[in-house]
C-alpha cells in the first residue's frame, strides 16, 4: 500500500493580497509558516520514504518546514501558468478579462488561456498526471509526501478519480497547508482525507 500525503503550500503574501501566483512566487506569511510547522508536528511520527515538491519557493519552503528529509523537486508539480495574469489582483484581471477569469473558476471547460498567454487546463492536467504516474510507479509502498499547489492538487485528484474538466473546482476546497491522504493499493486510489485542516490554529 502506498500512502500519498498531499499538501498545499502555506499562505503567501500574494494569497493575502488576492494576487494570482502561477509560476511566479511570493514569500510565506507568518500564518503560512505557522500552519506548515503545525502540520509538521501532526506528521512527525510518519516516516516518509520520499518527499517531493514543486520547484517554487513557497512549496519548497513549506516542505522544509514539514520535513527534514531530502526533497526531490519535480518540475511538473508546479502550479498552472497564468501568463500575463500573474502578479495581478482579482480586480485587475476582471477589469480586462472578466469573462475568461469567470470561466476559469466557474466554467473551466470553456476557459481560454490564449489571450493572456497562459497554460491550458488540459495541458496542465496532462503534465500533472504524467508527474504523478512517474511518482507512483517509482514508489509502490510506504509513505510519500508531496508539497505543491491548490490547482495542482485538484488536477491530481482529477487524475486519481477521473473527474471531468467541468467539475474541476467542485469541493473539497484545498486551503493553504491543508492535508490530503490518498491510499493506492495498486488498482484504486482510496480517499482517506481531503483538504483537512484539523492541525491549524
Amino acid at each position: 500500500m502506498l500512502n500519498i500525503y498531499l499538501v498545499r503550500h502555506g499562505e503567501t503574501e500574494w494569497n493575502k493580497e488576492n494576487r494570482l501566483q502561477g509560476w511566479q512566487d511570493s514569500p510565506l506569511t507568518e500564518r503560512g509558516v505557522n500552519n506548515a510547522l503545525l502540520l509538521g508536528a501532526r506528521l512527525k511520527s510518519i516516516v516518509f520514504s520520499k518527499v517531493f515538491s514543486s520547484p517554487t519557493q513557497r512549496a519548497l519552503n513549506t516542505a522544509k518546514l514539514i520535513s527534514s528529509d531530502e526533497i526531490v523537486v519535480i518540475e511538473d508539480l508546479k502550479e498552472i501558468s497564468f501568463g500575463g495574469w500573474e502578479g495581478k489582483t482579482q480586480g485587475e484581471i476582471e477589469k480586462d478579462s472578466y469573462q475568461e477569469y469567470f470561466n476559469f473558476w466557474s466554467n473551466p471547460h470553456e476557459y481560454n488561456h490564449v489571450p493572456h498567454q497562459g497554460e491550458s487546463i488540459r495541458d496542465f492536467m496532462l503534465r500533472t498526471k504524467q508527474a504523478m504516474k512517474s511518482i507512483v510507479d517509482s514508489t509502490q509502498n510506504g509513505n510519500i509526501l508531496i508539497v505543491t499547489h491548490g490547482a495542482t492538487i485538484k488536477a491530481i485528484m482529477s487524475y486519481f478519480w477521473e473527474i471531468p474538466l467541468e467539475k474541476f473546482w467542485e469541493p473539497p476546497i484545498i486551503q493553504g497547508a491543508s492535508l490530503s491522504l490518498i491510499k493506492w493499493d495498486g488498482k484504486v486510489f482510496h480517499k482517506e482525507l481531503l483538504g483537512d485542516t484539523a492541525h491549524m490554529e
